[in-house]
């Protein structure tokens, strides 16, 4: 009999269908990750998605902590309306996890059981964020493109004290140039009283602090979060998806549960799961670097129990690749092979990156042989002297586009690595030039937004951050910002432009030519914008990048075609930095 689900869903909204099979546990020699295969077929008239499956203990093991049970399960996201029909596909057999043949290994226990979905329209979801084939992302619902503002630290975010299974698999120990790992997990206590009433929680209330946490960033109005999801032997040596440091291919059903209720929650909070899968210390842990055994089964495990979400980005790897100081790293045949597994393994074919080195030299050694590489949508940028982040985001831009494979160029990490951005209580702190140079400096080249570094040496660090609320002023200035590119840009349409400014101080254009102008200026001091090339007027609209708000009027409200125009002074405080809006009449 086919299984009909008993309520409508909405389109946006995540379906979990279970199976029982046979019992099994993450301890039997009798793998169940490995030698089992579960594949759900979805159809709607035409329209086929296929999805990985994956074996869920008893099937609520976020709360009994079970590492064996009976239970299968699917997570499913439907983006259309109707009435979907689905047909399961349940295999057993050596290694047939990871085996590419339908009909490999042999039928067993539920194959081939029905069912149908009832799917309602959910007009009002914007959807899920979505490759364009261009510089940006977007909402797939509205339509509307996204630019991301959001954490880079701590990059062991889920080394999280009440996720089952997390302990420090080794030592921490003290590393010139690098932050050390606390010999502790993370408990997030400040955030504690951030969560509210009606929040999740598993196991009697625990996960309040992680929750709360997410809850502030995306109070401040950010969009995004990276964290690792296997550091082991890198820097924190405190998160992985397997049941034990030592593993590599049997999975922590209860500890993977509980990620997923955070993750739900980062959905309803509206902000990415920005995934990073590997380190530099550790990308030729999994099968020497290659996509075989070890790679393909983490990332059929990392897909099946979470491709679903709203808005995923797989980063394949921090600082991936090798450098004269990391020379054992992946080589370009082993990246691109990594990233065409999971881009045409992920049914969602969610946005796929490669984080870079910080020296120029070495990224452009490791990203030159990327270009032009069908399944690889962007770069996750770090770049360790924050007064070149521009221009490196223009040459990658402009390089990705000349390839016929337009990257979308995010800002994920700055230098200098030991500060990154600074806490607001340094009294020497550098978020006034990190504002400019980082924030303002990638997106009016064009860039798709920034994730901030929290430096190696600061309190609240890298790997140390307890409390986002130690930058709270800089969730603001990266607030503003976004405000200013989806409220009175189309930035989707604008290209960098600086050789139409001349100012005495630094400064970036960028514009859809003869229709909207963005300028930053370092000092509100003098410039001028060349508008010989169009015979309409313009409004000159003055925005404070310090405290956003409203648009103001400036010395001069119109300027008059045909000339290079002085823009005038801004409304106040010209030793600061303010962006000019030009804007056809």
């Amino acid at each position: 009999m086919p299984v009909r689900l008993s309520s409508p869903e909405n389109s946006g909204k995540k379906t979990t269908i279970s199976f029982e099979g046979p019992e099994l546990s993450e301890d039997y020699p009798e793998n169940p990750f490995l030698h089992y295969r579960l594949q759900v077929f979805f159809n709607l008239g035409d329209q086929t998605v296929t999805l990985p499956g994956f074996f869920a203990a008893n099937g609520q093991a976020a709360e009994s902590g079970a590492n064996s049970g009976k239970v299968w399960q699917v997570r499913f996201r439907p983006d259309q309306p109707g009435t979907w029909t689905y047909r399961a596909s349940f295999r057993k057999g050596d290694h047939v996890a990871i085996s590419e043949e339908v009909a490999a290994g042999e039928a067993t226990a539920f194959d081939g059981q029905t069912g149908t979905i009832e799917v309602s329209p959910s007009p009002d979801h914007p959807g899920r964020i979505v490759t364009t084939g261009g510089h940006y992302l977007k909402y797939a619902g509205s339509g509307r493109h996204f630019l991301k503002g959001g954490a880079d630290s701590p990059e062991n975010l889920l080394a999280y004290h009440e996720f089952d299974g997390t302990y420090k698999g080794e030592v921490p120990k003290d590393r010139q140039g690098e932050a050390t790992a606390a010999p502790q997990l993370h408990r997030y206590a400040p955030h504690l009283a951030d969560w509210k009433a009606g929040d999740p929680t598993w196991q009697s209330g625990k996960g309040k602090a992680i929750i709360g946490a997410l809850n502030y960033l995306a109070s401040e109005g950010m969009n995004s979060v990276y964290f690792l999801t296997m550091n082991i032997g890198g820097d924190g040596k405190d998160v992985w998806p397997y049941t034990g440091y030592d593993e590599r291919l049997k999975f922590d059903c209860s500890k993977l549960d509980q990620w997923e209720i955070v993750f739900d929650h980062m959905d309803h909070l509206g902000i990415m799961l920005h995934i990073v899968t590997q380190e530099t210390e550790n990308e030729k842990l999994l099968d020497d670097g290659n996509t075989t055994l070890e790679r393909k089964l983490y990332y059929r495990e990392l897909i099946a129990r979470f491709s679903h979400h709203l808005g995923v980005t797989w980063n394949m790897g921090e600082e991936n690749g090798p450098a004269n100081f990391s020379p054992n790293g992946q080589n370009p045949e082993q990246q691109k092979a990594m990233v065409e597994y999971i881009k045409t393994h992920d049914p969602y074919h969610n946005q796929v990156v490669i984080h870079t080195h910080s020296n120029p030299e070495h990224i452009v050694e490791g990203f030159e042989p990327l270009l032009g590489f069908t399944h690889l949508d962007g770069m996750s940028l770090q770049v360790g002297n924050p007064f070149r982040i521009h221009e490196t985001t223009k040459y990658w831009i402009a390089a990705s586009d000349k390839s016929g494979q337009p990257w979308v160029i995010n800002l994920d990490e700055l230098g200098p690595a030991n500060r990154g951005i600074d806490p607001d209580d340094r009294i020497d702190n550098n978020q006034d030039t990190m504002r400019g140079q980082v924030l303002w400096g990638n997106l009016l080249a064009g860039g798709g937004g920034v994730e901030w570094y929290f430096g190696y040496l600061n309190h609240n660090n890298d790997l140390g951050c307890e409390d986002w609320r130690s930058r709270d002023r800089l969730w603001d200035y990266t607030r503003y910002a976004l405000q200013f590119f989806q409220n009175y840009l189309p930035f989707h349409e604008m290209k960098s432009r600086d050789e139409l400014l001349t100012s005495e101080f630094l400064g970036f254009c960028f514009a859809k030519e003869f229709e909207v102008y963005a300028i930053y200026l370092s000092k509100g001091r003098p410039s001028s914008l060349d508008l010989r090339n169009t015979m309409d007027s313009f409004l000159v609209k003055w925005y404070n990048p310090r405290d956003g708000g409203a648009l103001h009027n400036g010395s001069i409200e119109t300027v008059t075609p045909g000339t290079i125009v002085d823009l005038g002074a801004p409304p106040a405080e010209p030793e600061k930095d303010w962006v000019v809006l030009v804007k056809k009449i």
